[in-house]
């Protein structure tokens, strides 16, 4: 049986009725809890169940979001982000209320537990928090419009015996067009549900685009020896390796070698780091064409058609009508 806790929050599941009713008896006892039943919302969460899993969204958040905005009467887009504007720290003029903006970017950022699809525009807009300006703000308003032409689009958790891991990593080279330091990206996969994943710039300027590949690797293997860990606590059963899925062979290269040169000097950490995981077996690398690699979603802003594709096979998805 397993308890996770918020605050006063509390689910419960496991695989005995009689104790998880035990257990809600005796904390009924200590504390007159409430149990509303099976599971439907928690902290912001739907749950929508299906035969084959269930569908998690933030359907009356975003809601919420866009009413407070006014932009529920607005036209819907067809990506988080315009791929032709390129935003910058300075350029545009200041906002009067910057607090404004950060608090839009702030609850856009809780909207990502779920929204795989704005995570990378979530994060590109939060490097403006500091100093924002209009096109910021513009960028931001686009977001919205995007998100109004999907309410009710969520993360589906399959119930299929499938505990294979996988994960796909990526990088897109001095993106920032002000530090010129590079996006990282990456998503894991348990059998065919998404699990976890991430959009971050990095914290220091990569020299070229295989030392930015690498560090993004760097940041995957790190997330799946997380990931080992709790699934030893949880005594799920998942047999390692996990296959890591990069488009860089040249990356893949370096992880492999065991020789240590110039080019990968300044960041032997990283590379001691992923090369101790592959010898110990935890993951394996695989090479993978760019048009298949569906971690390219959280490393730039991608146009509708091609956002699309990659979101249908993260099984990122509508819930069925009803």
């Amino acid at each position: 049986m397993y308890v996770a806790v918020y605050v006063d929050d509390v689910l419960l599941t496991g695989t005995d009725q009689s104790e998880i009713d035990q257990l809600k008896s005796f904390l009924h006892n200590k504390f007159r809890i409430k149990d509303p039943g099976k599971l439907h919302y928690f902290l912001g969460l739907e749950v929508l169940y299906k035969a084959d899993g269930v569908i998690i969204s933030q359907r009356k958040f975003l809601l919420d979001l866009l009413r407070e905005y006014d932009y529920l009467e607005y036209s819907a887009l067809v990506s988080p982000l315009d791929p032709n504007v390129k935003l910058r720290a300075k350029e545009g003029v200041l906002l009067a209320d910057p607090n404004y903006y950060r608090m839009l970017v702030g609850k856009l950022n809780f909207l990502t537990n779920t929204r795989l699809d704005i995570a990378f525009s979530v994060q590109h807009l939060s490097q403006f928090m500091q100093d924002p300006r209009e096109p910021h703000l513009k960028a931001a308003f686009h977001l919205l419009r995007y998100l109004k032409g999907d309410l009710t689009l969520g993360v589906f958790m399959s119930n299929d015996s499938d505990w294979s891991i996988k994960a796909y990593c990526d990088s897109d080279w001095a993106a920032c067009p002000d530090t010129r330091k590079s996006v990282s990206g990456y998503v894991v996969l348990l059998g065919s549900s998404l699990i976890s994943w991430k959009s971050k710039r990095q914290e220091t300027v990569s020299l070229s685009s295989v030392e930015a590949e690498y560090r993004s690797l760097r940041k995957v293997v790190g997330e799946l020896v997380w990931l080992k860990r709790l699934l030893t606590e949880l005594t799920a059963s998942c047999s390692s390796p996990f296959e890591v899925f990069c488009d860089s062979e040249s990356a893949l290269h370096i992880a492999r070698n065991p020789v240590f040169h110039e080019r990968t000097k300044h960041i032997e950490v990283d590379c001691r780091f992923v090369r101790q995981q592959l010898q110990d077996g935890l993951v394996s690398l695989h090479h993978i064409a760019t048009n298949d690699q569906l971690a390219d979603i959280l490393t730039k802003a991608l146009i509708g058609i091609k956002h699309s594709t990659v979101l249908s096979k993260l099984a990122v998805l509508l819930p069925p009508p009803t």
